[in-house]
């Protein structure tokens, strides 16, 4: 298992104290220092620097997005008002036609070429479970077996029948309150049966919580506060640890992300990778029937309104009608498709396939 700190990109941005304290103050974060001893000043500043050095673009960069992203929210600017939605390519698949069969056919030969990411930075807080959510049991009858050891059995099941000549690898995105319960029931059970190595922990880490819309951080007794992330942090982490490299090197050509408590996804992930290669996809959301309304996010295709830039993203179910309603083709909102009963734009279950080559050079 490996394990990744704030070693890569963030070394070279280290600063000095007084040169944090510099960049502190000019990012309006003066405030900080009021009434630190200089002791508590000191361990400060080593915070900051320690902060600076993991965040991708430092703290300039962390401040500048709060800033306009507390800006936007304030003044409830929509985030794609410059866009026009219109419904994404892909295929629709129903399980047992035809069609699934034939991409399930072809996905098989690249299983064998794919990597796994797991993000499992959550607890089981609310499902009512006292632990971490990949060590959930499976059945209330059959305790002992956990989602972790569901995925890692799925994994090793597609490794056998792909003919894989080496351990497909599983990383896993840990965070404080679950990477050393992690660890520690992977080694108890012995990575589930896989081998030394297949499996990376990569470990999130916090950044500094905001006290007011002018993205100041809070403090309490000389410390900055700190709070956990988002999950696109796994990606930041699959380049600093140097996953997606080592990966690449490997001859992994499709990087799989899925959830902690999805526990039938590679059911069907043979056919996803099917349609990932048969469309040459750089990126590929697995989706679901979606009921207009629905309270979960739809996968849209946004075009900038100048023509500058196209982009496939999930758009949140609060801001997909407004957004619809705003158009001409779209002007009835988020309505049902007469044909089908559901809506146009499926529902995002936060399953995704990368080519790992454009994933990689987007990183870097």
């Amino acid at each position: 298992k490996g394990e990744s700190g704030s070693q890569g990109p963030g070394e070279s941005r280290r600063m000095s104290a007084d040169d944090i304290k510099v960049r502190l103050e000019a990012l309006g974060q003066s405030h900080l220092f009021e009434g630190l001893s200089q002791d508590q000043e000191k361990a400060l500043l080593a915070q900051a620097a320690e902060l600076h050095s993991q965040l991708p673009g430092g703290l300039d960069a962390y401040v500048a997005s709060a800033k306009k992203l507390l800006q936007n929210a304030s003044e409830g600017i929509n985030p794609f008002s410059s866009f026009n939605p219109s419904v994404p390519d892909g295929e629709a698949l129903v399980t047992g036609t035809p069609a699934f069969l034939s991409m399930e056919a072809e996905g098989l030969k690249h299983v064998a070429a794919s990597g796994f990411v797991l993000v499992a930075g959550g607890l089981g807080e609310r499902l009512g479970y006292n632990g971490i959510k990949v060590s959930l049991p499976l059945y209330e009858a059959e305790r002992q077996r956990s989602f972790i050891e569901l995925y890692i059995q799925h994994i090793l099941t597609l490794q056998r029948k792909s003919g894989a000549s080496s351990p497909l690898p599983l990383a896993i995105m840990t965070s404080d309150d679950t990477h050393d319960l992690t660890a520690v029931l992977l080694k108890e059970n012995k990575n589930f049966g896989m081998a030394e190595g297949q499996v990376t922990l990569m470990k999130q880490n916090k950044v500094p919580a905001m006290m007011d819309s002018s993205a100041r951080f809070a403090a309490k007794g000389g410390v900055i506060e700190t709070k956990p992330h988002g999950h696109g942090d796994v990606h930041t982490l699959m380049l600093q640890s140097g996953t997606v490299r080592r990966w690449q090197d490997q001859g992994i050509k499709w990087v799989v992300f899925f959830q902690d408590t999805n526990g039938i996804i590679f059911r069907a992930l043979p056919a996803v990778l099917g349609v990932s290669a048969s469309h040459s996809f750089d990126i590929n959301s697995v989706c679901v029937p979606r009921t207009p309304g629905e309270a979960v996010g739809g996968i849209c295709r946004l075009e900038q309104r100048d023509g500058s830039r196209t982009v496939t993203v999930n758009v949140e179910y609060n801001q997909l009608d407004p957004l619809l309603r705003s158009t001409e083709a779209f002007s009835s909102g988020d309505v049902a498709d007469p044909a089908t009963g559901h809506s146009p734009f499926p529902g995002n279950i936060n399953c995704l396939v990368f080519a790992t080559k454009r994933y990689l050079e987007t990183l870097e």
